[in-house]
């Protein structure tokens, strides 16, 4: 089939980018991912040119790592926020908020890691960590917020067809899930009381709270950091935070497919195909929440963990092949809807050739639209005779 098929190629284009579309995008946060942009590449150059250490971990990680976050998560806001048609002005405040919260606390990340010392959980009492603690733990609250205001946003209007539209309302609600969830990471940890630690030059610095859960923070995976020891809350964190871009993605693969697969032309097919990786998605951000709070190692499931998992990729994927088979069944009506003006005319004329006699009332054969059907039927019968040659 060609790229005229009407739903395919009008979601094609809704998901098209332009250089003037670029430009339209809300710039505080556009500044913003320029900054985070500029941000990832200074610290993959300290990864390799600064030897220093913290919780044996480069000092330049934890920047690297949130740079490259909010460079993915603030070109999202950035294209989504113009699109919202209600209150435009106050969703534009809401994204300049966010891009203003997310300089300052990145920023402060990158201070403090050019330091030789720790961001989060710092409870040192030097002037600049003590001031910069109380501007940290704002931002958080103000990213969250700015997040959540956009979030119920979404709630009441669309963005493109039926599938984007509900890629970005979950989205969106899983990386408010995902920082809410952020926010225990203190609570839950701290219980143990405080502990003091190394910083990159070897002087002493307390820490009060911690990302992982029944262990101390430091020594984990690879990149991540992730705890292999015990429960880390940075994982589902992590999931939720980016479940709008996994879930974006998912729309433009099946928008691309639909270019070529009959099935996945209808707007309601992919619509519930979405709906489908939305489910499964979520599933996993409960199940690796739940491993976590139960102070278990991402990488080391139990029995009950592996149980989960599997019934969520079971119970997924069946759900994806009901989809398709509901789609197979209702393949003609389906095919209906796709057949473009001209492929009617030449079937008409194909018709006639055929000798199809020009009183007959029924449409001819092979799947027409809604429109063509009721012209033909509603088409005033003619005596044989008059149309004779």
């Amino acid at each position: 089939m060609t790229s005229d098929t009407p739903y395919a190629s009008r979601s094609a284009r809704r998901l098209s980018l332009s250089y003037a579309e670029v430009r339209s995008w809300h710039r505080p946060l556009m500044i913003m991912v320029a900054a985070m942009s500029a941000l990832v590449v200074v610290a993959s150059v300290g990864l390799f040119a600064d030897g220093r250490q913290v919780l044996q971990e480069s000092v330049w990680a934890k920047p690297l790592k949130f740079g490259a976050s909010f460079v993915m998560y603030g070109a999202t806001l950035a294209w989504l926020i113009p699109k919202l048609r209600r209150a435009r002005r106050t969703m534009w405040f809401v994204g300049t908020v966010f891009a203003v919260a997310g300089l300052i606390d990145v920023g402060f990340i990158a201070v403090q890691a050019a330091r030789g010392t720790f961001s989060h959980f710092n409870a040192g009492t030097d002037t600049f960590n003590l001031i910069g603690q109380q501007i940290f733990s704002t931002g958080v609250f103000g990213l969250f917020g700015a997040s959540l205001i956009v979030a119920v946003m979404l709630l009441f209007q669309r963005v493109g067809d039926a599938a984007l539209t509900w890629a970005l309302r979950a989205g969106l609600g899983l990386a408010v899930l995902g920082m809410a969830l952020a926010s225990f990471i203190t609570g839950w940890t701290s219980s143990a009381g405080p502990r003091t630690v190394q910083d990159a030059y070897g002087s002493p610095v307390p820490l009060v709270g911690g990302h992982g859960v029944g262990v101390p923070d430091g020594g984990g995976m690879p990149i991540t950091n992730w705890s292999t020891t015990g429960g880390d809350l940075r994982v589902p964190h992590f999931i939720g935070l980016h479940s709008i871009q996994v879930f974006v993605l998912t729309v433009l693969v099946l928008t691309a497919l639909a270019a070529r697969i009959d099935r996945l032309r209808h707007e309601r097919v992919r619509a519930q195909l979405t709906g489908v990786a939305i489910l499964g998605y979520g599933a996993l951000f409960t199940i690796t929440a739940w491993q976590a709070l139960r102070g278990q190692s991402l990488i080391h499931p139990d029995a009950a963990t592996w149980t989960a998992l599997a019934a969520t990729a079971v119970l997924t994927a069946l759900a994806a092949a009901l989809v398709v088979t509901v789609v197979h069944r209702n393949e003609p009506g389906r095919r209906a809807e796709t057949v473009s003006p001209r492929e009617l005319v030449l079937r008409r004329k194909a018709a006639h050739r055929k000798g199809l006699a020009r009183g007959e009332t029924r449409a001819p054969a092979g799947p027409l639209d809604e429109d063509s059907r009721h012209s033909v039927a509603s088409a005033p019968a003619r005596s044989p005779d008059l149309g004779a040659r």
